[in-house]
């Protein structure tokens, strides 16, 4: 067997950590991946895929990609092969998106994503999966930690282990260590980067705005984004007001 390429050890040590450092999974577990046919939920179940081995235990992987009336970009056929090579059945949900807008309400990725996420979890409930596994990675965990301070005013970001009281189950990120420039590096060498698909409101939302302020403020560099990342878990603010 030939040697690993150097961005897929890179991804796959990554993801097993994050599995073994938030405790994202168990054996047996069934989880499902929500793909959407970009690069990032499609590393992440190559990844899973892989990581059964370096793990030492079983688990059932099964994906779902929601397909909606804004957007046709991804191609399924392609998804599809990919993920049937890797061992990951795939199944596709159709969702009105747009046409569950009410009336003089615009488009928006907050309003996209809740509708997807919704289906997601309604899925993994009736097919029986206990883990729902998104493809967020560092970068987006960052980015979000951000926007929430100067939108909300509040300390907060996706949670990279989240286990939901309505629904019997649990949210992972286990690409929350990678950073994107190591999935762009993986889907090339992999052979699916020119194939992603990329959200058409992707270009003009907010992320895109606080992520090259980012960029600016870190200079690119990987430690100081993966500082950022870390404080999220290590937070002692004291009281600002004098008792």
């Amino acid at each position: 067997m030939g040697r690993m390429p150097t961005a897929d050890r890179t991804v796959l040590k990554l993801v097993v950590k994050a599995i073994h450092e938030f405790r994202l999974l168990e054996a047996g577990d069934r989880v499902l991946l929500a793909v959407s046919g970009g690069k990032d939920s499609t590393a992440l179940s190559w990844a899973l895929a892989a990581a059964r081995r370096a793990l030492g235990f079983s688990y059932e992987l099964a994906a779902l990609h929601i397909s909606t009336d804004f957007c046709a970009c991804c191609k399924k056929s392609r998804l599809a092969g990919l993920l049937e090579g890797w061992g990951v059945p795939f199944d596709d949900l159709y969702v009105p998106v747009v046409g569950r807008l009410k009336p003089g309400r615009k488009m928006n990725c907050y309003w996209c994503s809740t509708q997807r996420r919704t289906e997601l979890l309604k899925y993994a409930v009736e097919k029986g999966f206990n883990k729902l596994a998104l493809g967020h990675h560092l970068d987006d965990i960052v980015e979000t930690l951000f926007m929430n301070m100067t939108a909300k005013g509040e300390l907060s970001s996706m949670p990279v282990r989240l286990a939901y009281e309505k629904y019997p189950v649990t949210l992972i990120r286990p690409l929350a260590l990678v950073e994107e420039r190591q999935i762009v590096d993986f889907a090339r060498e992999a052979g699916f980067a020119s194939t992603a698909c990329t959200c058409p409101f992707g270009a003009k939302s907010k992320r895109r705005d606080v992520r090259s302020r980012l960029e600016a403020m870190t200079g690119g560099s990987s430690a100081v984004k993966r500082r950022i990342f870390r404080s999220l878990f290590r937070r002692e603010i004291p009281s600002m007001i004098d008792s």
